[in-house]
């Protein structure tokens, strides 16, 4: 047997545990289930330095959150993880919140800074959740703070905002 092999084995799983766990969204409870990635291909370098690059109908799955992209880049930096790039025509995110409902997201290219814990959705992007939508061509969404921001570079975004669901009323009451 290789004696590397165990090494890499360990990176692979430490970059698959560290691909996700502050994406934008999520459930809490995910962060604590194993996560899976399937592709067509890899192609990793182990160093601390170095990139993972998954390709050809990438599935990641953790707990609930479902990811669908051609490519995800999982970028390395002084042996941490530092970013995650999902591309696609178009990468789809689904994952049910910590309320329960569920949020669906897509976009061409998915771009998660986790030490700013900054997602930027770029190109035709489309936040779908019970709450309302949010659909232009570039979101920068901070997991830390909740500050979204979006349009800015000329084009139009379309934001729609949900009422707040009201109790029925009880089958006595009559106005």
């Amino acid at each position: 047997m290789n004696p590397m092999l165990p090494a890499k084995l360990a990176s692979i799983t430490l970059l698959a545990a560290l691909l996700a766990p502050g994406l934008a969204w999520s459930k809490a409870s995910d962060r604590n289930q194993p996560m899976t990635i399937d592709s067509n291909n890899n192609d990793c370098n182990f160093s601390d330095d170095g990139k993972c690059q998954f390709s050809g109908n990438v599935v990641i799955t953790q707990g609930t959150m479902e990811i669908h992209a051609d490519t995800a880049d999982v970028i390395r930096k002084n042996g941490e993880t530092e970013r995650v790039v999902l591309t696609g025509k178009q990468a789809r995110l689904k994952q049910q919140m910590d309320d329960n409902t569920w949020m669906n997201a897509r976009a061409d290219n998915m771009d998660y800074n986790i030490s700013s814990e900054v997602i930027i959705l770029t190109g035709n992007y489309n936040v779908e959740s019970e709450r309302g939508t949010n659909a232009g061509q570039r979101m920068v969404y901070n997991t830390r703070t909740g500050n979204m921001q979006s349009g800015g570079d000329g084009t139009r975004v379309r934001t729609v905002i949900q009422p707040k669901a009201k109790a029925p009323a009880a089958a006595g009451d009559k106005k």
